[in-house]
Order: structure tokens, then C-alpha cells, then sequence
């Protein structure tokens, strides 16, 4: 080989090398992947996000029946209408407060202070409570000495209305110059709409604890859903990313098959949306949940939807357990013909499961964030149910999670007569 042969190999090797360097810089998005873990594919292009999600679902529930092609989002940065910010003291820099996110697999808090995944707004006013803390000699917790007073900072924001919500966990009901402290936060980030102080003196891991005082505005939030709305509080549960909810929650009440005739069970309802959402269509829903915050907003939300009171009577929200509820429908004789069901991560008990099974709704629509978990449920649920179509959506970019909804019908001859 001669000299210039060589040294054209040694620039086209020294050139491909510097793109592909140029290039694993442009991939790396977020400064804090290598620690922080919240957004571990925010680095693989956002069709190969959808290509590796949509084989997941296909992996857990495809032998079920039909999936359908996964509903992407046209721009997946900042999706996030709730963050939670840690604060923590950095002991090897002169003591000072900072405030991140929890290291993926540990306790250890990774300072972050721009978030990909969440509303600029969020990212902002954790920041500009982190810089009034030494003006007003607020210090931040400390777990293990058990000093301090503040310990998280949650931010929920609404899409559709604007409204802010800061709720600021604290380890004691104490919190010096509160008044002028909430007026310096407001001056510097004046979209805040409401301020809340949550108490919380636990030791374990639990982001809120169980009392609140309000500090400024009314102590809740509003947004608006598929033409609905719905007050959110501290504590509710609301979908993080609202333009694919009402992707989501479309499919699903469409996917039901509503007449105006039916009686809706909404299990794990929350604070009502899929119900009230679905409420045109149906003849009387009943919710039922565990948290009796989410049950109390729920029955705001429907009056605050249908405030007419003949509207207000197809709806009943209870607290308790899902399968005992259904259990005492069916011995009743007052079964529901449609069940929405959006279960946590873990999915649904065994004993939810075959209440469910006892009950024997003509359909069941199974909004899973978890597909491993939805298969196992459906190994119990396809004795009884076909599954008709599974439709996955993409609530989560840049993390390894998949939203699906499932249609299950009663099998042939198993439907019981109403």
C-alpha cells in the first residue's frame, strides 16, 4: 500500500471517527441519563422509542388477540404536567441547598435543573424556590440527622387552563415568614395560581403525608379534559400527560361501545375522569377508590360537570375496594354492564380478577401502564373474555413505559341475562 493510500485510509478513519463522536454528543439529549434514570431511552431517536415499545406489547399480550400500531406523539419533549423535586443539602460544597431527583436504584438526589420530561414552569419555579431559601433562613431537610424543614417541592400544571399548583412538603407544620415567602414566589413566577403546604413527619419513603394548610389561592388546580372539567388537588391522581389522555381515554369509552342504556363501573376511578368523560353515553356510573381525597373530588367533578341535579343521580362514588363492590353488585342483582379499569403498575389482584370474572360485564376495557402485568391479568380474564383489539399509546416518551387499552368481550353464552 502506498504513503498516500495510507494516509487517505488514516483521514477517512480520523473523519469517521470525528462524526461519530459529533454524533454520540448530539444522541446524549440529557446531561443527567448517566444518573438520574427518569428518561433512560431519551437518547434513542423517537422512532426507534416506538419500534422497541411496540414489540414489547406485542411480546406480553399479542397472543390474546389483535394489537394495533402504537399512537406516537407528534412532539414528546415536556409532556409532564406533574414533577416532584427533591431538596437535599450538598455537605462537600460549603452546605448548600440543591434540589434534583432521586439517583435511579438509590436515595442519593442527582441535582437537575432543566427536565426534559416535564413543563418548563415546573423547572422554574423549583429554582426559584431553591434561591429564596437562604433569604428567608428556610433550611432543607436532612433524613438522617432529622433537622430542617423542608424536604420536596411538587409542581402540577393544566394544560388547557394554565393554572399552577406548588404544594411544598415540609417535615413539620412550622414554616417561618410564610406569608412573604409566598409573596416573593409569586412575584417571581406570578403564574403560579395556588400554593399548598403538605405536612409530612413520616420516615419512610412517602412524597406526602396526610395534612395540608393552604397558603395561597384556592388549594387546587383546574383542567380540562375531552370537553370536561376537572379539579385536581395535591394528593389526586391525574394523568401526567394530558394531550395523550384524551388520546387515551377517547379509545377506551369508544372501544366500550356505549349506547346510552349501560351501567358504568369505573374501577380504581381517581378523581372520576374516565366516568364523567363517558357520561353522555351511559345511563348511571359508579365509582369506586381507595383514597377518600380522589372519592371527594370525584363527586365535585361530576357536579362541577353536571350541575343539574337529575344529571348528578347516575353518578355514585365510593370508597373501598373494587372487588367487594362487584361482589356485592352481583348479589345484588345490580351488575354492571361495562367496567373500566386502569389499575397501577403492579395491575390488579387475583381477587379483584375473579370478582370480576363473578360479575360478568359484557365488556371490560383494561387500561394497563404496564404491559408484563396486563398479560398476567389476561391469562385470568381470556378464560371468560376475548380480547378484541389492544391499542397501545405512547404516554411516556423517553422511558422504557407503554400505555395500552384492551377491549374484552364476555365469551359466547356467558353473558348472564339483565
Amino acid at each position: 500500500m502506498n504513503s498516500e493510500s495510507s494516509a487517505a485510509m488514516r483521514s477517512g478513519r480520523k473523519n469517521r471517527e470525528e462524526k461519530g463522536s459529533g454524533t454520540e454528543k448530539k444522541k446524549k439529549r440529557c446531561p443527567y441519563i448517566s444518573r438520574c434514570g427518569g428518561c433512560s431511552e431519551v437518547s434513542l431517536p423517537y422512532t426507534e422509542q416506538i419500534r422497541r415499545k411496540q414489540a414489547w406489547v406485542e411480546e406480553c399480550i399479542g397472543s390474546f388477540g389483535p394489537v394495533e400500531s402504537m399512537i406516537c406523539m407528534k412532539n414528546p419533549d415536556h409532556y409532564r404536567n406533574k414533577m416532584t423535586a427533591v431538596f437535599a443539602i450538598d455537605y462537600r460544597h460549603g452546605h448548600k441547598p440543591y434540589c434534583g431527583i432521586y439517583e435511579k436504584n438509590s436515595h442519593r438526589v442527582v441535582p437537575v435543573e432543566h427536565c426534559l420530561l416535564v413543563d418548563p414552569r415546573a423547572d422554574a419555579i423549583c429554582q426559584s424556590i431553591l434561591s429564596l431559601l437562604p433569604s428567608f433562613k428556610i433550611q432543607v431537610f436532612d433524613e438522617d440527622r432529622g433537622t430542617g424543614i423542608l424536604r420536596y417541592v411538587q409542581v402540577r400544571t393544566a394544560k388547557a387552563t394554565g393554572q399552577v399548583m406548588v404544594t411544598l412538603v415540609t417535615a413539620g407544620p412550622i414554616f417561618p415568614s410564610k406569608n412573604n415567602f409566598v409573596k416573593a414566589l409569586c412575584k417571581m413566577q406570578p403564574e403560579i395560581t395556588t400554593i399548598v403546604q403538605n405536612i409530612n413527619t413520616r420516615t419512610d419513603s412517602m412524597i406526602l403525608g396526610d395534612r395540608e394548610k393552604v397558603m395561597f389561592g384556592p388549594g387546587y388546580i383546574e383542567d380540562r379534559l375531552c370537553g370536561r372539567t376537572f379539579r385536581i388537588s395535591s394528593r389526586s391522581f391525574y394523568q401526567v400527560n394530558p394531550i395523550q389522555t384524551e388520546k387515551l381515554y377517547n379509545i377506551a369509552i369508544d372501544a366500550a361501545r356505549l349506547s346510552g342504556k349501560e351501567h358504568i363501573l369505573d374501577a380504581y376511578c381517581g378523581i372520576g375522569t374516565i366516568g364523567i368523560c363517558a357520561a353522555d353515553r351511559a345511563a348511571e356510573i359508579t365509582g369506586v377508590e381507595i383514597n377518600p381525597q380522589a372519592v371527594s373530588d370525584a363527586k365535585i367533578n361530576a357536579a362541577l360537570n353536571f350541575p343539574v341535579e337529575e344529571e348528578q343521580a347516575k353518578f355514585h362514588y365510593i370508597r373501598g375496594d373494587a372487588g367487594k363492590l362487584m361482589v356485592q353488585m352481583a348479589e345484588e342483582g345490580n351488575c354492571p354492564d361495562v367496567v373500566f379499569m386502569d389499575p397501577p403498575r403492579a395491575g390488579a389482584s387475583e381477587d379483584f380478577l375473579n370478582s370480576l370474572l363473578a360479575a360478568g360485564p359484557r365488556r371490560v376495557v383494561y387500561i394497563s401502564c404496564n404491559p408484563v402485568t396486563l398479560g398476567r391479568d389476561l391469562e385470568i380474564l381470556c378464560r371468560a373474555y376475548r380480547m378484541e383489539k389492544a391499542v397501545p399509546l405512547d404516554m411516556f416518551p423517553a422511558t422504557g413505559k407503554a400505555e395500552t387499552v384492551c377491549l374484552l368481550s364476555k365469551l359466547n353464552g356467558m353473558v348472564s341475562d339483565r
